[in-house]
């Protein structure tokens, strides 16, 4: 066979039309470009040997630390082990577990990842937490000529430098990150499969932290490979994207097993878990490598910049929270548990509905009432004096007809003295408005529906305060490198992006008067300063329909802060 150099430890049995080659027999491209568009499109993949090369190219083409081992470092280490290794080597601890998936390998090639995995943990004694380790070891053998060769692959792959650029986690902290910014782009991204995990799993962080094994683990060899082509030219931003058109399928799956979406009952999240597992691994019989690629690519607003600033956030969040090793998870939903939380607006479920909606660096929060008019009276200087200081909040309002809806506010209330005693905007993209009744649904900044709203940093000497009737003024301003259209994070203030109409900015602003959520044509939510009378409309921020009665009395108003629960 042709691909032998390559194919050693591949038992070609197991490679059903991989092992007959066809297509391209070389790859002559120098635009990055379409270079992407060939590793999209599967330019290489019927070629075994060709694939390999590309591999090959790709890999070395990695920045790297200065000194990073390669295939003879491995030959000196392991000498002649290669003739004489025991059959089973125990993986090491910073795997977490992760067994060595068998894809197409032969069964002895199991025991030379398990080799080459506990070299490479003598040489980067730095490696804490690596649960991808196996997977990428194992796929990476399949286009190697040796155990060596297949050492230095991964060795760069570890080593890789590039600023602004990650390949695997290598520690718990960024595994843990990442599982987090995983939740926040659910979320955003596939809202529909993120509230089926919301409402039949009782620990949703736990199910998604499972999101790399999704990929890296449970995927079937054919459509992983896929995966790793376009992996080894874009980054890890593809595994975020491959997830997330996983876990779209899933909720498809479900929905037809289940005739739609009724039947929902939470149940342990170790099932869930498993049945997502289950459906990973069996993903060829209904989704091809293509289908699936095509679903990761459509979605829109998904950028290396996003997810690194989200990432870095949630990282920061846990070092907070003093999460930097691995330790027993805090249940999210020990925050809302039914027998300790109480509020007079909305139910424990309801609460731990718009727990859902909240950025994952919050969910090892708990909710802790700020104020309410029950106690606290019908005062905006009472309202004031007890949410100062808190960031995030969350608003709730019940209405003299019943109706509920509120508002989650990014931003510290003090911010509003900035303006002086003008009503000036403040708050980030990260804020939003709902409604519970006659249905929830929540109403996010327009820009992450609408990127093209949206261009570039804004220039110097522009700001994002404004009037209640839609009116920007001058202010401070941001210096921060040109940022094309589409790289926007909704976590940062308006300021940083250069808008096509500035009544898409205005996110919450207050003064003695009156405190506003959303702007730009309207106000999403508008209360007075007894508490007593509010309004409702169109904004441009939210594009959001009246939350109820266009005109209403306030029953009761609640602020809700974020407690962290990992405090003693």
């Amino acid at each position: 066979m042709a691909e032998e150099d390559y194919g050693s430890f591949v038992d070609w049995n197991q490679m059903g039309d991989l092992a007959k080659s066809s297509g391209p027999t070389k790859v002559d491209c120098k635009d990055l470009k379409e270079f992407k568009q060939m590793a999209r499109q599967g330019y290489w993949s019927k070629n075994h040997k060709l694939r390999a090369q590309v591999y090959q190219q790709l890999i070395k083409a990695i920045p790297c630390r200065t000194v990073t081992p390669d295939a003879e470092v491995y030959r000196d280490i392991m000498g002649n082990a290669a003739t004489k290794k025991p059959s089973h080597i125990p993986l090491p601890e910073f795997v977490d577990g992760s067994p060595v998936p068998h894809y197409c390998l032969k069964a002895e090639a199991i025991s030379s990842a398990h080799q080459v995995i506990n070299c490479l943990a003598g040489q980067f004694p730095d490696i804490s937490h690596c649960p991808s380790l196996p997977a990428v070891t194992s796929l990476l053998l399949h286009f190697s000529v040796d155990e060596a060769q297949c050492f230095e692959h991964v060795s760069r792959i570890l080593a890789c430098n590039e600023p602004g650029k990650r390949l695997l986690d290598q520690t718990f902290l960024a595994y843990e990150s990442s599982s987090m910014t995983f939740g926040d782009l659910a979320n955003k991204y596939c809202t529909a499969a993120h509230k089926l995990i919301v409402a039949t799993a009782q620990d949703v962080l736990e199910v998604y932290s499972d999101w790399q094994r999704w990929v890296l683990g449970d995927l079937p060899f054919t459509h992983v490979v896929r995966v790793l082509d376009v992996y080894l030219v874009e980054g890890y931003k593809i595994l975020y994207r491959v997830a997330i058109a996983l876990l779209k399928f899933y909720r498809k799956h479900k929905a037809g097993a289940q005739g739609g979406q009724g039947n929902q009952q939470q149940q342990d999240s170790g099932r869930v878990r498993a049945d997502i597992q289950t459906f990973v691994k069996g993903i060829g019989s209904t989704v091809t490598p293509d289908k699936l690629l095509e679903k990761a690519f459509s979605i829109r607003l998904f950028s290396r910049k996003e997810i690194t600033l989200l990432q870095l956030t949630n990282e920061k969040s846990l070092q907070q929270k003093g999460i930097t090793v691995k330790q027993k998870r805090r249940n999210v939903q020990l925050a809302l548990n039914p027998d300790t939380f109480s509020s007079e607006i909305v139910s424990a479920k309801e609460m731990r509905d718009i727990w859902s909606w909240i950025p994952e660096r919050f969910a090892l929060c708990q909710p802790q009432l700020l104020f309410t008019t029950t106690t606290h009276g019908c005062s905006l200087n009472r309202f004031y004096s007890h949410c100062e200081g808190h960031e995030p909040t969350l608003l709730l309002i019940r209405t003299t007809d019943g109706d509920v809806c509120g508002a989650f506010l990014s931003t510290d209330w003090e911010e509003r003295k900035r303006g002086g005693n003008k009503l000036s905007f403040f708050g980030t993209g990260e804020c939003f408005v709902f409604r519970m009744k006659p249905e929830m649904e929540r109403y996010e900044w327009v820009v992450i529906r609408h990127p093209e709203l949206a261009s570039s940093i804004k220039n110097q000497g522009q700001e994002d305060t404004a009037s209640p009737e839609g009116q920007n003024s001058d202010g401070n301003s941001l210096q921060q490198p040109d940022k094309p259209a589409g790289e926007l994070s909704p976590f940062l203030s308006a300021r940083h992006f250069n808008l096509n109409s500035k009544n898409t900015s205005m996110f919450m602003a207050g003064n003695f008067d009156s405190i506003i959520v959303g702007g730009g044509d309207g106000n999403a939510l508008y209360i007075d300063s007894e508490l007593n009378h509010g309004r409702t409309g169109r904004c441009a921020t939210f594009d959001n329909p009246p939350l109820c009665a266009e005109s209403f009395q306030v029953a009761l108003l609640e602020v809700w802060g974020f407690q962290d629960a990992m405090a003693s």
